[in-house]
Formats: C-alpha cells, structure tokens, sequence
C-alpha cells in the first residue's frame, strides 16, 4: 500500500486509504480525517497532556475519589453502580472509547468508568 499513509489508529491496521478528505482502514472500517490524525501527532510531538474533567468540570488527578454521578447498568451483568457510590483512589488512562478512569468500585471489582459519570468530592 501506501507508505505515506499512518496505521489507523484504532487498531494499527498498515492497509489504510484515502477515500476523499477521510483516512479509511479497511480491516475495522474506522474513518477519520488526515487532519485530526496530524493535531494528533503535534500533540503528541510537544508532550501536551490531556486535561481530563468530571460531570460538573473539576479537574482530575490520579488518586482522586470520586462520587457516581448516575445508576451505571454493568454490561453482562445484572448488578447496578448506584448514584452516589464513592470510587477512591482513581488512576487517569487512556482507556477504550471513552472510558478513562481506571478504578475499584466496592463490591464489584476492578472497571473502566468515564469522566463523564463521576463527581470529585
């Protein structure tokens, strides 16, 4: 293929094309903008950090504890977090999607929540 083309960045796929102004990857059929992909790659060149935010703006840091902002269904499972549930010691990640808080929440174990479901006390 083309050696001018970058990998795509969901699963670094090498088979990537151009179809218009969008980058394709033909293997998980991911589409985004040549761009995106290059503030991407500036961003990642000058070491800026992503500041990441709670449910009402308050920015967050590794060791937080953070409150559940709304009743979570836990995919594959019947149990429910509820609102208002404590999750201390939060570590920052660049998880899937747009999970990035890793976590321990009691009495269900180890998850990836997003920073849009969670309140720092």
């Amino acid at each position: 293929m083309n050696d001018s083309l970058p990998p795509c960045p969901e699963c670094s796929s090498e088979y990537t094309y151009e179809m218009g102004a969008l980058l394709v990857c033909p293997e998980c059929a991911h589409e985004w903008s040549a761009s995106a992909q290059n503030d991407a790659d500036a961003d990642a060149d000058t070491g800026a950090a992503a500041v990441i935010k709670d449910a009402v703006g308050n920015v967050l840091a590794d060791g937080d504890t953070v409150t559940v902002v709304k009743d979570l269904k836990i995919k594959g499972s019947s149990t429910v977090i509820k609102v208002g549930t404590k999750v201390r010691g939060i570590r920052l990640v660049n998880g899937v999607g747009d999970h990035d808080i890793d976590c321990k929440v009691d009495g269900v174990g180890p998850m990836q929540l997003k920073s849009s479901v969670v309140k720092k006390i």
